[in-house]
């Protein structure tokens, strides 16, 4: 008789366990539209598509905007990616060998700086690039040479396995590749702010021109950027409005337009905007609603 309720106790258990998991399933599939989102970005590069999680793409999007801000090439940013990939996954890491922490790893007891200086983002990428342009003709040598100049990492070969991802990644958020970069992200979770969106500009570019329509949205002048060139400044929209979805998860963005382009966090991708071009070297951010 024991054994026999013991046995109807578990069958119970069992049965609520099962419609509990179907039920956050099916609350799932309400939000999602049927299927279970992972959020992710990638960079497509002949015909194949090189993810990253959007805080990686986020990091990324620094390494490719300070390098611009710094008037360095997309080849450092190739190096800068794969670098940091290697060493931190691409992700601001407060733990490693020894006392290495931050994109880096790198390490306060090298000389590269506190703790805390190296946990920015923004310092430790500086500090990188810092030693990167020290490497004489570093943009001719293989990714594994001139990242070791700068680490002198014990395993100087592991940077080769990241290059090709790093170059589809850097030559979107270069802006040499257009419409190469999308992400993949569940509705907006609050209303995205100009705010936000200025800061984070400045952060990773420095000084970029910006305008707030009254309906909201965000019209960024990249090709204030450029020499001039009427290529650069097209190019320079295209950088920046990659840059711009590498980073809409974190700005709450609903859209980003340039050229005659539009990607929107619905479709997920690059299509036709259907509407007058923007001139060359314009980003228009579209904020999610409150």
């Amino acid at each position: 008789m024991r054994r026999r309720r013991a046995w109807r106790r578990s069958v119970t258990l069992l049965v609520v366990l099962v419609i509990g998991v179907v039920g956050v399933v099916v609350a799932l599939d309400r939000v999602t539209g049927g299927s279970t989102l992972t959020a992710r970005c990638a960079a497509i590069n002949d015909g194949t598509s090189w993810f990253l999680s959007p805080a990686q793409a986020g990091n990324a999007a620094l390494l490719a905007g300070t390098a611009e801000r710094r008037g360095l090439p997309a080849r450092a940013v190739t190096i800068g990616i794969a670098t940091a990939l290697q060493e931190s996954k691409l992700l601001n890491i407060d733990y490693g060998d020894r006392d290495s922490v931050g994109l880096f790893q790198q390490r306060p007891s090298q000389g590269w700086g506190t703790v805390e200086q190296i946990m920015d983002p923004v310092y430790s990428t500086n500090a990188f690039y810092d030693g990167l342009v020290k490497v004489a003709g570093y943009e001719e040598l293989e990714i594994t040479v001139a990242a070791q100049r700068v680490q002198r990492s014990g395993f100087p070969d592991a940077y080769a396995q990241h290059e090709a991802r790093s170059r589809a990644w850097a030559s979107a958020l270069t802006g040499n590749s257009p419409a190469a970069l999308t992400c993949e992200l569940g509705p907006a979770e609050s209303a995205g702010g100009a705010d936000a969106v200025q800061a984070r500009l400045q952060r990773d570019y420095g000084e970029v021109p910006t305008s707030v329509g009254p309906d909201g949205t965000v019209v960024v002048a990249a090709g204030a950027l450029s020499d001039g060139d009427a290529d650069d400044d097209a190019r320079l929209g295209w950088a920046l409005a990659q840059w711009s979805v590498a980073v809409a998860g974190e700005l709450e963005l609903d859209a980003v337009a340039t050229a005659d382009q539009v990607w929107t966090r619905a479709e997920a991708a690059w299509a036709p905007s259907g509407t007058a071009p923007l001139p060359p070297g314009d980003v228009r951010l579209t904020l999610a609603p409150g």
